[in-house]
């Protein structure tokens, strides 16, 4: 049960994010029918599944939830402005309710059970009452059964039809003989005859049946228990049992929470009492006369049932959506399979040790000289990296979902600023690990909150400056030479370069005379508690924040930076890596110290010419095809005390739009990268990303690219600036 629960509360949460992205939609978008009734369905589901788990509160809540939705589905309710608030509101109760179940059963406080409930009567008052949100199906309740005789039955009766054969007496069965049986299990509350078929009285056969009865029966016996009392006379009899009003909702709840075991309708009625084996098989023939009737196709059997009676239309519905659920459930499982993280990240560490295996079998291979080995250890190799690929795609998953989330807090904070922003998303399907989409949504947030708050102007202000009164905020994603980018980007005022280089001065973050590019002037934003703000808001200006953006990404070994033009936007890029467990490298050589370039990274390498090599002592760039290309040279870099060989290489790398070279003294090819993360001792040095393990057992270092190609590129500005 507690596995199950789990799963509840996971698809719960899942569940609510569909309804909340569906309001949304709905406030701004034309009313679609479907569209609505996903949104039902999900509620409805929550509803049903916390009933399973005996979870009370949330089955009360939403199910006032799910009759405003049904008043919705109905045209009687009509979507606004108002609506749409009151139910994310609504959204976010069940939330806190499933999350204080994930939490172990501990009890909302008096401060959150009050504001639920506040929002309950909210709704209900939408509804037009308590007394109509609480009625849960209202033509079910009053439902009233046409009696096979005609008019109308009244009363919280069980009604009986029941027509006997003309063979019955010579059968050897006693019609008056069962009803006195029924009066065993119940009370007959009223008997009616139908004698209309009775012939004249010289016509009459005295061993034929002409009668019919019509029974009001009160019982508290199931249909089953009932339609038993006819057992050894179905064949010669016609029986209709029509159930109490009363037990009318009983049957729509049993529907409801039906184990979902079956899709198919008839079973379906079966498990919830409403319908018997007899009167199955009974609508199944008649299914099969009317086709041959018609010489077409068979009827559906619900139909055939709510046109012979056996099932009141209301609760048909109600059957016909859970089968549709049950169908989408099982087309939604058919799709997907759950599997814990743990066991992925376990799967992941034996793939980066496999790899490492690998790489140690095919060196041995290579050193024996054995060509059938060395044939047979490549096909594992590639073998091996199939595996690896296949297996870090299963952690891979489309941004679009942690994209979609800020729908919401564009929507609320917006109304909080009194500024109109809309939210435009791009790339909504470009993957990256699992593992980085979980820790890059705090300094998401915090981008988007101050994008609204600092960038996005008032709507005064804007149409000042001859721009649209509705600011513009845009998430956008796509894959760039290995790496996956991520930009927030608003169409607000931008940076002021002047007053953020003022600010940096006041508080000696830059020396007065100190000459600072654009970009470097930016991204003094994210240095600790700087800030430009006059006032200090519920949502930014005390200039935490951006300090702590900047450390998250690049913990996960990526880097951010702005482009901002005044009176124009803003853009903050982020860069991340696709994943942070295995990638493939480029291993070189220097010295006798291996390192390891992400092969995405890199663009071609080239010889270094001795005319280079002489003029490295007082220049740090070559001439590439006409283009200066900035290096660094690893061996200083690094410290690595042997001397440079005869010859040495540069391997072409581009970062972010800009190009450096790494000199090395050996090119060694490429290499499947396990990488494992450096110790504290280590995180402070520049230039390292991490480390790996080769095929002979020593460590390589993996190089932080983006850090040396900002060296190399600084230090090339810096000799220009100097030379001239």
């Amino acid at each position: 049960m507690d596995q199950a629960l789990q799963t509840y509360i996971e698809e719960g949460r899942g569940l609510l994010e569909e309804m909340e992205g569906i309001l949304l939609r709905l406030e701004s978008e034309p009313q679609e029918e479907e569209t609505v009734n996903a949104m039902f369905r999900a509620a409805h589901t929550i509803k049903g599944s916390a009933g399973l788990f005996g979870l009370d509160a949330i089955v009360a809540f939403t199910h006032v939830v799910e009759n405003a939705l049904d008043e919705v589905r109905e045209g009687a309710l009509a979507v606004n402005g108002e609506l749409v608030e009151l139910l994310l509101k609504c959204c976010d109760h069940i939330g806190l309710l499933i999350t204080v179940v994930a939490e172990a059963g501990e009890a909302l406080d008096a401060e959150q059970a009050a504001a639920g409930e506040a929002i309950a009567a909210a709704l209900r008052s939408l509804l037009g009452g308590e007394a109509a949100a609480d009625a849960a199906m209202p033509a079910v309740h009053e439902a009233r059964l046409a009696a096979s005789g005609g008019g109308l039955l009244e009363g919280d009766y069980w009604h009986l039809s029941l027509v006997f054969g003309r063979e019955v007496l010579k059968n050897g069965m006693d019609p008056i003989s069962f009803i006195r049986y029924l009066a065993t299990i119940g009370d007959i509350v009223s008997l009616r005859i139908d004698d209309s078929e009775l012939p004249e009285l010289n016509a009459i056969d005295p061993e034929s049946c002409y009668l019919s009865f019509s029974i009001e029966f009160k019982s508290e016996a199931d249909k089953k228990t009932i339609e038993d009392v006819f057992e050894f006379v179905r064949e010669d009899c016609k029986l209709r049992i029509f159930p109490p009003p009363s037990h009318l909702a009983a049957f729509v709840d049993r529907l409801e929470h039906a184990s979902g075991n079956t899709d198919m309708l008839g079973q379906l009625l079966i498990e919830a009492g409403i319908l018997t084996g007899h009167e199955l098989e009974d609508a199944l023939a008649s299914q099969e006369s009317m086709a041959a009737a018609c010489g077409g196709a068979k009827p559906p059997i619900g139909e055939v049932l709510v046109n012979e009676g056996v099932v009141q239309k209301e609760v048909m519905d109600v059957a016909l959506e859970k089968q549709r659920q049950i169908r989408d459930h099982k087309a939604q499982e058919a799709k997907f399979i759950r599997v814990s993280a743990e066991k992925l990240d376990e799967l992941i560490n034996l793939v980066g040790e496999l790899v490492i295996a690998g790489a140690g079998a095919s060196l041995l291979a290579q050193r024996s000289g054995d060509a059938a080995l060395h044939e047979s250890t490549s096909v594992v190799s590639g073998l091996v990296e199939e595996i690896r690929d296949g297996a870090l795609k299963l952690r891979m998953v489309e941004i679009g979902e942690t994209f979609n989330r800020f729908q919401r807090v564009v929507r609320d904070v917006s109304k909080e600023l009194g500024k109109d922003i809309g939210l435009e998303i791009g790339g909504a399907e470009t993957e990256l690990d699992k593992t980085v989409v979980e820790k890059i949504g705090d300094p998401l947030m915090h981008l988007v909150r101050n994008a609204m708050d600092h960038g996005i102007e008032p709507a005064a202000a804007r149409a000042a400056a001859g721009k649209p009164a509705k600011g513009s905020l845009r998430l956008n994603a796509y894959h760039d030479s290995g790496s996956i980018v991520i930009e927030v980007a608003d169409d607000g005022g931008g940076l002021k370069k002047e007053r953020i280089l003022k600010k940096a001065i006041e508080r000696g973050i830059v020396s007065p005379g100190q000459s600072l590019s654009d970009n470097e002037i930016y991204n003094l934003v994210f240095e600790a508690g700087f800030s430009t703000a006059d006032q200090v808001t519920n949502l930014s200006g005390r200039g935490v924040g951006m300090d702590v953006v900047k450390r998250n990404i690049q913990a996960l070994r990526g880097s951010v930076d702005i482009e901002s033009a005044e009176g124009r936007g803003t853009t903050v890029r982020i860069r991340l890596p696709l994943t942070l467990a295995i990638i493939d490298g480029f291993l070189v050589g220097v010295g006798k110290s291996a390192f390891v370039v992400p092969l995405d990274m890199v663009l071609e390498c080239i010889e270094l010419s001795e005319a280079d090599r002489k003029a490295a002592d007082t220049r740090n760039y070559v001439n590439l095809r006409g283009e200066v290309l900035p290096f660094v040279r690893l061996r200083d870099q690094f410290e690595v005390k042997t001397a440079a060989g005869k010859r040495e290489n540069i391997v072409v790398v581009q970062y972010g739009g800009q190009k450096a070279g790494f000199v090395v003294d050996e090119l060694m090819g490429e290499f499947q990268t396990v990488i494992k993360p450096l110790g504290n001792v280590f995180r402070n040095l520049r230039g390292i990303s991490g480390s790996t393990i080769l095929g002979t057992g020593e460590v390589a270092l993996i190089l932080d690219v983006p850090t040396l190609v900002q060296l190399a590129v600084a230090r090339d500005e810096q000799m220009a600036m100097h030379g001239a």
